[in-house]
């Protein structure tokens, strides 16, 4: 029972049962099966998109740019769906895009040593500049219903993009845990001076987690093409707080080294839930401005219980330091007496 207490993804499935009741106390509506499966459906943007910056905060850095990268892979696949191109050209384009903004982003933390906070918010204001010149300021519409009618496909009521995305996360679940380059993510977070000691490239690994965020960011950018159907110059927008916030509700530390994607992928379920709540509760309140309390409030939350388990283990070396010194002291004693 102490373990399960421990395990980070079963608080945050705890708070997202709580959270879905209380609602459900004030608006029984809330609860019905058809909401709680659109809800869940509804979700499967913020999913990725939360999974993918999960290698970056794991690994210790941060990524803003995530909101802009997936406005330009939005607009590129639209406009070119919707121009007659052939699907897997756009679907290819668009990763394309999101990979290479990932690696621009890996190299400039690395190479130019440029902090990942200030990397991604200055890609993420060219990225944006890029959109606006791209779609000459309009709204990329009138994509075809065929492309859109993909995100109506549903199984057991669950939609065929969330079931992409359950593989997806749970295949990244696998690496990140029985695989020996899937463990170097959260060693590099945990602790880089060792675990470039120890031969991990620290370096490599950095990268490849900006480069997973950009091809996890692409593959939200197409779901979010097919849902909502049309692109504006300001897609995006908001999404890498949604998204961070997510990892950071579904236990990810933001400083590193602990994490998973089931736990992101749990937390944007509470993310995509925030505005149907506020619906629900006849809410005037802003949902960024809800997502932003709460952000605030798990980090606080987070670090706290940080310091009390840094603290914990301090007094357990400290005590243990003190039983084996003791004992020492009672033989050296008895030693003094015998002479």
């Amino acid at each position: 029972m102490n373990k399960l207490l421990k395990v980070r993804e079963l608080t945050s499935f705890g708070f997202v049962v709580i959270l879905f009741l209380l609602v459900g106390m004030v608006n029984p509506g809330f609860l019905s099966g058809e909401n709680l499966l659109l809800t869940l459906n509804a979700s499967v943007v913020f999913t990725l998109l939360a999974a993918g910056t999960t290698f970056v905060i794991i690994t210790g850095e941060i990524d803003v740019s995530i909101g802009a990268v997936m406005g330009l892979c939005s607009a590129i696949s639209a406009s070119m769906i919707r121009d007659g191109a052939p699907w897997p050209q756009a679907v290819a384009a668009a990763i394309f895009v999101g990979l290479l903004c990932g690696l621009v982003n890996g190299l400039g933390l690395i190479y130019l040593r440029i902090p990942s906070i200030i990397m991604t918010l200055g890609t993420s204001g060219v990225i944006r500049g890029l959109l606006y010149v791209y779609t000459n300021g309009k709204w990329v519409e009138n994509v075809p219903y065929e492309f859109k009618a993909l995100s109506q496909i549903s199984f057991l009521g669950i939609s065929l993009f969330y079931w992409s995305a359950i593989i997806i996360v749970a295949v990244g679940t696998l690496v990140m845990s029985r695989s020996k380059p899937g463990r170097y993510f959260a060693a590099v977070g945990d602790n880089i001076t060792c675990a470039t000691f120890i031969g991990i490239p620290v370096g490599g690994v950095k990268i490849l987690s900006f480069v997973l965020s950009g091809l996890f960011t692409s593959l939200a950018a197409l779901m979010f093409v097919s849902r909502i159907g049309f692109v504006t110059p300001m897609s995006g927008a908001g999404y890498e707080l949604k998204a961070i916030a997510a990892c950071v509700l579904g236990g990810v530390s933001l400083t590193g080294g602990v994490g998973s994607l089931v736990g992101a992928s749990i937390g944007a379920i509470i993310m995509a839930s925030v505005g149907r709540i506020l619906v629900f509760l006849n809410s005037s309140a802003d949902d960024n401005t809800i997502t932003g309390v709460m952000l605030i409030a798990i980090i606080v939350i987070d670090s706290l219980l940080q310091q009390r388990t840094v603290e914990k283990a301090r007094r357990e070396r400290l005590t243990a330091k003190i039983q084996a010194i003791d004992p020492a002291k009672k033989r050296g004693g008895t030693d003094e007496r015998t002479a």
